[in-house]
């Protein structure tokens, strides 16, 4: 299927990330099909032009592109292969993104699946959180054939400003996993750092003006240290996906013979935040875990 210059565009997931998302591929003037669990997360976006279906199914049988970012593994299992599941229902040579961090191996059975029944797929996780997906400045890590990259470039650069395709299938979801595994690490000296400071009695506002410029600078210390010294733990990336990211990066590691003590210590402490009760916060929640 050639596409369109305007393809109609189906979006399923409008949670913290994905809502955002959709609404920059409505403002860029694509005919937008969405879908969410729950439907009241779309209203503003249908009052805006958008279309709601009832299920997964009917987006993709209506879309020449299906963008999928939802929660874990298992929902992109049942948005894709379900009852009412894209792959059976979408257009004969449509092209489906997920955007939801998953596993590369469910990534590649996805491919596999898509290609068998005349279809395209890529597998674009992000990174960027929620400030990445408002501002669509998303970085995308993209798994996939080239030229069905080429095909998806225009409709990723809505979302993202470095969008990079990583290799075949499940590259993007391999990339994705580096990723989480540089922020698990970085997340626990940021925490670490405003904890030795408060217990040297320095401020650790002052603190942060100095070391957050020099060659400790990093994303997490700039965005999320100062939302931690504002007792502001509010979701830009929930607790319980990063755990779900970090548990997948384990077992892939595990899978190619390769040990990540430091990522398994991240794991552990962020399991401690939830169970503290901070499932639903964001990420500089690892906080909580030394406090």
């Amino acid at each position: 299927m050639t596409l369109p210059d305007r393809p109609a565009i189906g979006f399923i997931g409008l949670g913290v990330m994905g809502h955002a998302m959709a609404g920059h591929i409505l403002d860029a003037g694509y005919r937008l099909l969405v879908f969410n669990r729950s439907r009241g997360k779309a209203d503003d976006l249908v009052e805006r032009g958008a279309e709601w279906a009832d299920t997964a199914g009917l987006v993709a049988a209506e879309s020449d592109v299906v963008i999928t970012m939802v929660g874990y593994p298992a929902d992109v299992d049942e948005v894709y292969f379900g009852a009412h599941g894209v792959i059976a229902a979408a257009k004969a040579g449509a092209y489906l993104v997920d955007m939801t961090t998953s596993s590369p191996i469910l990534a590649r059975r996805m491919a596999a699946a898509a290609s068998e029944a005349g279809l395209h797929a890529l597998d674009a996780p992000v990174s960027g959180g929620d400030v990445g997906a408002r501002n669509a400045t998303l970085t995308i890590m993209v798994g996939g054939e080239p030229e069905d990259f080429d095909a998806m470039l225009p409709v990723l650069k809505v979302l993202g400003t470095n969008v990079v395709l990583q290799g075949p299938a499940g590259s993007g979801q391999h990339t994705k996993m580096a990723n989480q595994i540089a922020i698990a690490g970085t997340m626990i000296g940021v925490v670490e750092a405003l904890a030795y400071a408060q217990a040297a009695a320095l401020d650790p506002e002052t603190v942060l003006a100095s070391v957050s410029v020099g060659s400790a600078a990093s994303w997490t210390l700039t965005n999320l240290a100062p939302r931690i010294l504002a007792g502001d733990f509010e979701p830009g990336f929930y607790v319980k996906h990063f755990i779900k990211d970090m548990t997948i990066a384990i077992d892939a590691a595990h899978a190619m013979g390769l040990e990540l003590p430091g990522l398994e210590l991240a794991e552990n402490l962020y399991e401690r935040v939830r169970d503290l009760g901070y499932a639903d916060s964001g990420a500089q929640a690892l906080w909580k875990a030394y406090e």
